[in-house]
């Protein structure tokens, strides 16, 4: 009759019991024998207890050199500034101020002189560097480092241009200045001469002078017609551009009445006996006289000409 299965459990529960026992360690009969799933247990937890060792050893290696890199950067960093470890975090935030510190100097200086020498010179690399100095407090040390020389250098460039700039500018204004100066002096000297040649031309004899020559180079009257002229204006006026007759008015050396007539020979006719000579020659050559002798002749008989 086939096994129920009640029959087949105890069956096998008997070989099991049979297959796991072990005998005891006071036995004689050989070595401990091992279950089979044990076995590939035992055997299961070693190869990851190995592999578990070669990794760790592998990141305790990585590690190692990692913290060795530390300490070397950390030695040498002491070594080059002479302070102890443990004053090596006060030194970076010391190192940090002090950047920060020159930084924001120097781009102060740099602000300064972009807007002093706004239209004298070209500041755009300067304003550019700047720009990028403005950001200062969130750089690396190096870069700041690196942008506060550039700004320190641009600064001093910009700022020489713009001396130069300036001495050039001053150099045209002096030069300017000197022009003005002797065209002044020039029209000054002029202006005196002028005068100094007024106040001679307005003496009797310097009026004789001017007379004579003006008579012989503007009409061709030679000596004859100036001796006339000469007796004739001595009469009137004895040559003198201020003369004025106190009975009708009449004005200067040719006497003319009204004094202002003159003034088409210029206007001025009250003060230049050259004005006055001028108009008196031409007046002569223009009336019924037509010569100074003429005139002369006609002022003797009648008193007046």
């Amino acid at each position: 009759m086939p096994e129920t299965p009640e029959e087949i459990r105890i069956r096998f529960a008997a070989q099991n019991k049979r297959s796991n026992s072990i005998p005891s360690s006071n036995s004689t009969t050989g070595p401990t024998k091992i279950n089979r799933p044990h076995r590939i247990v035992l055997i299961a937890t070693s190869v990851l207890a190995v592999t578990g060792l070669a990794v760790g050893a592998g990141f305790a290696g990585q590690s190692a050199s990692a913290t060795q890199d530390r300490v070397s950067a950390t030695t040498e960093l002491a070594d080059s500034t002479g302070l102890h470890r443990e004053q090596l975090g006060a030194y970076r935030a010391v190192a940090k101020a002090h950047v920060d510190n020159s930084a924001s100097i120097t781009l102060n200086e740099a602000n300064q002189v972009i807007a002093a020498t706004q239209d004298k010179v070209d500041a755009s690399s300067l304003a550019a560097v700047a720009s990028s100095l403005a950001s200062y407090e969130i750089l690396p040390l190096d870069e700041i480092t690196s942008l506060t020389a550039q700004t320190k250098a641009e600064t001093a460039a910009v700022t020489a241009a713009s001396i130069e700039v300036d001495r050039v500018a001053a150099e045209a204004a002096a030069a300017e200045a000197a022009a003005a100066a002797e065209a002044a002096s020039q029209a000054a000297a002029a202006e005196a001469t002028r005068a100094q040649s007024l106040a001679s031309g307005n003496t009797p004899a310097g009026a004789r002078a001017t007379a004579q020559a003006m008579a012989a180079s503007q009409y061709g009257w030679g000596a004859d017609q100036f001796s006339c002229l000469n007796q004739l204006w001595q009469k009137e006026s004895e040559w003198k551009y201020d003369a004025v007759n106190s009975n009708g008015g009449a004005t200067g050396i040719p006497q003319a009445l009204p004094g202002n007539k003159m003034a088409t020979a210029g206007s001025d006719w009250a003060t230049n006996a050259t004005t006055q000579i001028a108009w008196g020659l031409g007046y002569i050559k223009a009336s019924s006289y037509g010569t100074p002798c003429a005139a002369w002749s006609h002022s003797q008989a009648n008193n007046w000409y």
